[in-house]
């Protein structure tokens, strides 16, 4: 067979990428408006002490010793993220110095990744083992595996799916970090923050709908390497 036929053939076949992951894709969309829609009706709803994000934040650290860490207020919506190297715990305008059930629950979410990392949390351990391969492979393994298929160097094919199978793997261990800095802020909430049952009910939607983002993202990852795979198997049996 040669290139033309080849790259003809690889084209053909790619109804994989419709079927497994175009749904996907729409799904993480999906996903993405629903987190959008949830934060905004619930950044109107006030929690009766008045906390502010950051407030809430530097009272769950001071609780557990975290003296260390910073809480400082970074632009952009939902930009909130807590970054291990420097122990600095970044909050979003709104989450920063609003004082909604949704600030309360991403400030809470954000600060249980620096509770995650001050305790040695498995996952955060091998997510970060993960991270320089995966960066590479997320961007690069596509490309590589498909230039291997398109010219038939095996080779280059499996140093393709190897690089993205990082990517995704670090997809994959990226859930259980969530979920438990999810599961640690609702304690936090209901316990030291003693959030009503009402109000930790608006908390709990707006991390429930940005975990779902993270599992719609890995499933992209997964769907998108099981095309790969199956394309290459494709080339093996010609």
């Amino acid at each position: 067979m040669n290139f033309a036929e080849r790259r003809d053939k690889i084209m053909f076949f790619d109804y994989y990428y419709l079927i497994l992951v175009v749904p996907m894709v729409i799904l993480s969309i999906i996903c993405q408006i629903n987190v959008s829609s949830v934060y905004k009706k619930y950044s109107v709803v006030s929690n009766a002490r008045g906390l502010t994000g950051a407030e809430a934040a530097r009272n769950i650290l001071k609780r557990n010793g975290l003296l260390d860490v910073k809480v400082e207020r970074v632009s952009g919506r939902l930009t909130d993220h807590y970054d291990p190297r420097t122990k600095v715990l970044r909050l979003s305008d709104n989450v920063y110095s609003g004082s909604s059930v949704a600030a309360l629950g991403v400030a809470a979410h954000e600060t249980g990744h620096a509770l995650q990392h001050a305790q040695s949390y498995g996952p955060v351990g091998l997510r970060g083992a993960l991270y320089p391969a995966a960066n590479v492979g997320s961007m690069a393994g596509p490309y590589i595996a498909m230039i291997g298929l398109i010219f038939n160097f095996g080779a280059m094919i499996t140093l393709g799916l190897l690089l993205f199978a990082a990517a995704v793997l670090f997809y994959i261990v990226t859930l259980p970090v969530e979920f438990n800095a999810s599961g640690r802020a609702l304690e936090i909430l209901r316990n030291d923050i003693a959030l009503s049952e009402k109000e930790l009910e608006g908390s709990k939607k707006v991390l429930r709908a940005a975990a779902m983002t993270y599992v719609a993202s890995a499933l992209v990852a997964v769907m998108s390497l099981a095309r790969l795979v199956l394309l290459s198997r494709g080339r093996r049996r010609d």
